[in-house]
């Protein structure tokens, strides 16, 4: 892939480039930005019986390291960089498969509404095969670790999970995180795609600077647009589980319209700077796998 030719340029980045820098990108991104994902988490995590709550995620991670230690930052953390592995894999393979059968046969150009259905159809498709499972088993370690502390692992979380609900118990929350996700990718891969058209056209020139500063603006957007399906999905795959419609019952009885977009603060603060890792990182490594592959 040349620093020119887009990302997710299906006809010069081969299927195999797209599945692996993609993993490479989602591993570093998740492994780099977990506290603030994890301070999210608990913020938007409904506590047990009267006991209160710091609102501010900052304060969340203070309390944390002061009264868990360290390592407690990062319980959840295994689960969610294997999905990221797998969801940002799957993600910009299907995402670029997608874009291409979605150009216009005539003069391969891909507008604007096209990048977007194209992002939302791979959100969908990754929400199926990674994200469901391995966001549920982070949810819920997270969840765990403040209340009964009954996972000692995140395999023995699935055991658990498996043993109590059976197999479908993996997939509590679906429903929300796969709007999320639908959301999500249709937003982060359609405006990043969106404006490196509009730099190649303007004859902008790629930079690792210009990828960062583009996933940035992707990161924004994709968090201001997709919270309130962010929300459903934490309150759904807690320790306990609940379906979508009593997590969306329980976050308007608790915060009301506001509390669906609780931890957006948070949430932005990762993504922002996940959006800018992770096609920085995605771009950087398909520059080196595609001279391999196009031999």
């Amino acid at each position: 892939m040349s620093p020119k030719s887009g990302a997710t340029d299906n006809s010069k980045t081969p299927a195999a480039v797209s599945l692996v820098s993609g993993g490479i990108a989602g591993g570093i991104e998740a492994a780099v930005t977990y506290p603030f994902e994890f301070a999210k988490t608990r913020v938007q995590l409904r506590d047990a019986g009267s006991a209160s709550r710091p609102r501010n995620p900052f304060l969340v991670v203070a309390d944390v390291f002061r009264n868990e230690g360290a390592r407690a930052l990062y319980k959840g953390c295994s689960s969610l960089i294997v999905g990221s592995v797998a969801k940002d894999g799957v993600r910009f393979l299907s995402f670029d498969m997608i874009k291409s059968a979605f150009k216009d046969p005539d003069t391969g150009a891909l507008s604007p509404l096209r990048n977007l259905l194209a992002g939302m159809s791979a959100g969908i498709v990754a929400s199926v095969f990674a994200v469901t499972p391995t966001e549920r088993i982070k949810t819920a370690l997270i969840d765990d670790a403040r209340t009964a502390k009954r996972f000692r692992s995140a395999p023995h979380a699935v055991r658990v999970i498996y043993a109590e609900h059976g197999f479908l118990g993996l997939y509590r929350g679906f429903a929300g995180t796969t709007l999320k996700q639908a959301g999500a990718t249709a937003f982060r891969m359609g405006s990043y795609n969106i404006l490196k058209d509009y730099e190649n056209s303007k004859h902008i020139a790629q930079s690792t600077a210009t990828n960062f500063a583009n996933g940035a603006v992707a990161g924004t957007i994709t968090t201001y647009a997709t919270q309130p399906f962010d929300t459903l999905k934490t309150r759904s795959q807690s320790a306990k589980g609940a379906s979508t419609v009593e997590a969306f019952r329980s976050v308007l009885a608790d915060d009301g319209v506001r509390g669906f977009w609780r931890g957006t603060t948070m949430r932005l603060g990762r993504t922002v700077f996940s959006g800018g890792i992770l096609f920085t990182v995605y771009e950087q490594v398909a520059a080196v796998l595609n001279p391999m592959f196009q031999r």
